[in-house]
């Protein structure tokens, strides 16, 4: 009877481990933006790894805010732009430093790297991981603008009655770069900053005849350059390379002084739970043909180094005509923005508005 108990001790043991093992599932917290991750990508992750994706979708503002919520807890990988992650983690301190050991970082094209890690960096470590990218630069037709080639072209008298941009801070930023200064560069010191505003607030107002409108909606600018009212304007890259399916005569161009760039990353909230499965998904999507996967879907550029040889045929050939790597070296990454700054900016383009 005594061994019978033991026995029957023993399996009711083992069941219990084995119900509670069983309920262990292994779980990745996903917060991102929708289309970062693709479901083919997420059923073959959880193929080669067993473990469960759950994904949460969202954009900047939403992610600050859950993380905010619960001081950096609920989620094991978030997607933030580059550009908000560092004034966030001082204030709130919602994220951890990154572990690079852990991170493949020959996946990885290397100026795209360095950015991120740059203007990621707070107490001396990095927050961020670069996954996927995009610019915006100039549309041009090239039957009626053959000769334009930087951000300077909009103020060109020459394309009178047949330009348009949008009175936005990228535009200021974009002519700031044409005159020959790197803005980002003053961003520290806001007397600096805003005499430039107002040099080229100023050239804005003197080619403002030159302007055929403010654009404001990205499908009413694309119908204007198909209809050949607007010859050059400055749009996203996206923009420029559906009308080029459409025109071989309009196409995007990253401008001499560099196009601007954005960049979404990975981030790793302070609290995750589950880090070395982020670190997983990490290595997992940057892996080539996986970051082709999604670049084919989305159209946006993947910092996965190599990725282009697994893209189809018309995505890849607009990035090997638009962006070899010498105009990728050449991308003014935006850095996070101080709060003032917005305000002389939009100083500077209320009087552009205004001006008659």
């Amino acid at each position: 009877m005594k061994r019978t108990g033991i026995v029957l001790f023993l399996i009711l043991a083992f069941v219990a481990v084995s119900c509670l093992s069983a309920g262990a599932e292994e779980v990745l917290s996903f917060l991102t933006w929708k289309g970062y991750a693709p479901q083919g990508l997420v059923d073959k992750f959880q193929q080669e790894t067993g473990i469960t994706v759950k994904v949460t979708y969202s954009n900047n503002e939403e992610m600050i805010a859950k993380l905010r919520a619960t001081r950096g807890a609920g989620f094991d990988l978030a997607q933030p732009s580059q550009d908000r992650i560092a004034s966030v983690q001082e204030k709130f301190g919602i994220y951890q430093p990154i572990d690079f050991s852990k991170i493949k970082t020959e996946q990885i094209i290397p100026p795209m790297l360095e950015a991120v890690k740059q203007n990621t960096m707070v107490g001396g470590k990095a927050h961020g991981v670069p996954f996927c990218w995009g610019t915006s630069g100039l549309i041009v037709n090239r039957k009626f603008a053959p000769n334009a080639w930087d951000y300077s072209d909009l103020l060109n008298a020459f394309y009178n009655g047949r330009v348009s941009y949008r009175l936005k801070r990228p535009t200021l930023i974009a002519l700031a770069f044409a005159l020959g200064e790197n803005p980002f560069a003053k961003y520290g010191d806001a007397a600096a900053y805003e005499a430039l505003m107002e040099r080229v607030g100023q050239a804005m107002i003197d080619g403002k005849g030159f302007v055929k409108n403010y654009w404001a909606n990205g499908d009413a600018l694309l119908q204007s350059m198909r209809s050949e009212e607007v010859h050059l304007a400055m749009a996203w890259d996206g923009g420029g390379w559906k009308l080029h399916a459409e025109n071989p005569n309009i196409d995007f161009l990253a401008p001499r002084s560099g196009a601007l760039g954005w960049i979404d990353t990975f981030a790793i909230p302070s609290k995750a739970k589950n880090v070395e499965a982020a670190y997983k998904w990490i290595n997992f999507i940057l892996r080539p043909e996986n970051a082709a996967v999604f670049t084919n879907s989305e159209k946006y550029g993947t910092a996965s180094n190599g990725a282009g040889k697994y893209l189809e045929a018309s995505v890849g050939a607009n990035f090997e005509r638009c962006f070899p790597l010498a105009d990728i070296a050449n991308i003014k990454w935006y850095p996070p923005v101080p709060a003032k700054l917005e305000q002389i900016e939009g100083k500077i383009l209320d009087k552009v508005k205004a001006a008659q």
